[in-house]
């Protein structure tokens, strides 16, 4: 991966292209004025508000302004500058000459960005409103679906509509089907007829349809907006008073075959197909009080940690396709790292610990839907305690060392009451919960263990790690169990931790982020969509598609 072709996620209004971002007391205001001639990669322009990754990278960065700079914010209202036009969702041509891998991973981002507004709604009260003011088709509809409220001018012409099946021969990549019904509860054979038809729902029938919420028209729009607003702002709890944390960029050193933050490392071997993500524990005095938790500002190190492993992780899932495991390690004093989450625990009511924690919580879910073979190395020197033992309890493998004739340097892992619920998936089940299927005997048996330093035989007899070898088989066995990983299908591969990590109770964002995607992966690739009559490249160009008429 060249320097110039790496996708960058840090950003900054100041550098933005395509939203723009105002404040109003408790009410934010970003309006969507994409740049066509600046979409990220050559080979589309961004027309009618339809949008790339560079876009949702925009939006990622605004949202995740408006929780730590803003806390005086209540409402965020998404509505767009153009006229006419809300967002003609995601850009069809970007689509067309985009590699499978590259529209995978935009998706999977997407649905991220989309899935961090419900989660921040449901657990920081801050509230969206979808403020339609214009067309709003396709993502540009699932980024409305997203919010709390959608709001729609009645003029006539401006409809809501999921159209790819006709007119692209794909699905809503971005969640659309499934907020549809499980979120809107829009009627199958409703749902059916608006899914399949070009033209979308607008006026009264798109509230009756339960497509939006409510109707305006032109004249009395921006007054409606600014009273839905307020209104959902009154059922946030954020603070009016509260002292924003600036958002400073990070510190991060690219390297060829690395990367490097203060609390994270990731190192390439590019021979092996590896990278070793290492987080470590908090070093020096840390603060324990609000005033100190401000005056750290975005130094403290939850906070801090977070920004650097969620940048991390999504640098090497775009950027480095090849490594198909990460080896996930931590460095440094388990005491800190308990001591560190006491803080939050105890603070975790005030708004800053509570973005700190959502934070935490969704980078810990990116973790969990990266495709890519997660090990956990429990080495010497390792900390993984409390947040940090949620990366081991995120693997899909934990080796954990047992030094029989030197006590002193054999690691140890704890678990504490972060452990069991703090950083809940996206099932809504703890790590630890989804591990031993919720059954009691063995989350009885774990918690009775809260607090203390186990070794590997204690954490093996717990079933907190998968293997315990000792130092005479640590090397081959680890070894060998990634030989035999990276020599395995990585689609196989991709499918078997789908399934193996989520097999608690299913709900819209595991259906998102499981059916949904799965669904779209596979027909992005059959030639209805991709081929060369394929409904997706003959967009645009007065060609008809020509199907395969085969039900498969």
């Amino acid at each position: 991966m060249t320097p110039s072709s790496r996708v960058e996620y840090q950003t900054h209004p100041s550098q933005y292209k395509h939203w723009k971002l105002s404040f109003d007391g408790a009410v934010a205001t970003l309006k969507a004025d994409f740049d066509e001639n600046a979409g990220l990669r050559p080979g589309y322009k961004l027309k009618l508000n339809s949008y790339d990754l560079g876009v949702d990278i925009e939006l990622n960065d605004a949202i995740g302004r408006i929780r730590f700079e803003h806390p005086e914010v209540r409402t965020v209202v998404v509505t767009s500058a153009k006229e006419k036009v809300f967002c003609s969702g995601a850009n069809i041509f970007m689509l067309g000459v985009s590699s499978h891998a590259w529209k995978v991973n935009f998706c999977k981002f997407t649905n991220e960005t989309r899935n961090g507004l419900e989660d921040t709604s449901k657990h920081s009260g801050l509230k969206f409103l979808a403020a339609v003011n214009g067309a709003c088709a396709g993502g540009g509809y699932e980024l409305a679906l997203a919010c709390d409220e959608i709001l729609l001018v009645d003029d006539r012409s401006s409809a809501v509509s999921l159209p790819e099946v006709p007119l692209l021969g794909v699905l809503p990549g971005t969640g659309g089907l499934t907020r549809v019904t499980d979120k809107r509860k829009v009627r199958h054979d409703l749902a059916d007829i608006f899914c399949t038809s070009v033209e979308g729902v607008r006026g009264q029938k798109a509230v009756d349809w339960r497509l939006v919420d409510g109707i305006a028209k032109p004249a009395a729009f921006a007054a409606k907006v600014q009273e839905r607003a307020l209104a959902l702002a009154a059922q946030s709890d954020r603070p009016v008073d509260g002292k924003g944390v600036t958002l400073n960029p990070l510190h991060r050193t690219v390297e060829a075959d690395a990367l490097r933050y203060q609390h994270v490392t990731v190192e390439i071997d590019r021979a092996k197909r590896t990278a070793v993500f290492t987080v470590k524990s908090p070093a020096g005095v840390q603060p324990t009080d609000i005033a100190g938790i401000e005056a750290a500002g975005d130094q403290w190190y939850p906070l801090a940690m977070a920004r650097a492993l969620e940048d991390a992780i999504l640098q090497m899932r775009t950027n480095e396709l090849d490594l198909g495991i990460w080896l996930i390690k931590t460095l440094g004093d388990s005491a800190a790292v308990l001591a560190s989450d006491a803080v939050l625990v105890a603070h975790q009511n005030h708004w800053l610990v509570r973005e700190t924690i959502g934070l935490l919580r969704r980078t810990l879910a990116r973790l969990d839907v990266s495709s890519r073979s997660l090990f956990a190395l429990i080495e010497s020197g390792s900390c993984f305690a409390g947040t940090l033992l949620e990366l081991a309890l995120a693997c899909d493998r934990s080796y954990m060392l047992i030094l029989p004739d030197d006590e002193a340097a054999t690691p140890k892992i704890t678990v504490s009451d972060t452990n069991f619920g703090l950083f809940p998936m996206v099932t809504e089940q703890s790590r630890l919960q989804r591990r031993f299927y919720s059954e009691a005997p063995a989350l009885d048996a774990v918690r009775a263990q809260a607090g203390k330093a186990l070794d590997a035989d204690a954490a093996f007899a717990l079933g907190l790690v998968t293997a315990n070898p000792d130092d005479i088989d640590w090397t081959d066995e680890v070894r060998i169990a990634i030989e035999e990983r990276v020599s395995m299908s990585p689609d196989a591969l991709t499918g078997l931790e789908a399934n193996l990590r989520f097999n608690g109770p299913e709900n819209m964002f595991t259906r998102v982020f499981g059916r949904l995607t799965a669904w779209q992966n596979w027909i992005f690739q059959r030639p209805n969509a991709v081929g060369e009559k394929g409904a997706l490249k003959v967009y645009g160009k007065g060609d008809k598609a020509v199907f395969d008429w085969n039900r498969v």
